[in-house]
């Protein structure tokens, strides 16, 4: 099993959808968008989350390929902003705890 680190350098998706996740990733709220996401108020850490959002992720992924009927182009999108916002405050934290 790969660690979030590994998990995130080696996580490669098409141009659009990489670029589309840039540019939402500055408007990023975790109390909005990872509830949504999560279905859920109670929200976990940054690294627990990441974790859940990699699994959901790449289940999107498998329909994508798949051209899966059930596939959201723009659900995927807001998984990936959510990765990535996840990212940056996992990363601030540990910045700011060293």
């Amino acid at each position: 099993m790969l660690d979030i680190s590994s998990r995130l350098a080696t996580l490669k998706r098409p141009a659009l959808l990489a670029r589309a996740a840039r540019f939402g990733v500055d408007d990023y709220r975790r109390t909005t968008h990872l509830a949504r996401i999560f279905q859920s108020e109670d929200l976990p850490r940054p690294a627990e989350a990441l974790m859940r959002l990699f699994d959901i992720e790449a289940e999107m992924e498998t329909n994508r390929r798949g051209q899966s009927g059930s596939y959201q182009p723009g659900r995927h999108v807001q998984v990936l902003i959510a990765i990535a916002g996840e990212a940056r405050l996992m990363r601030a934290t540990t910045l700011s705890v060293t």
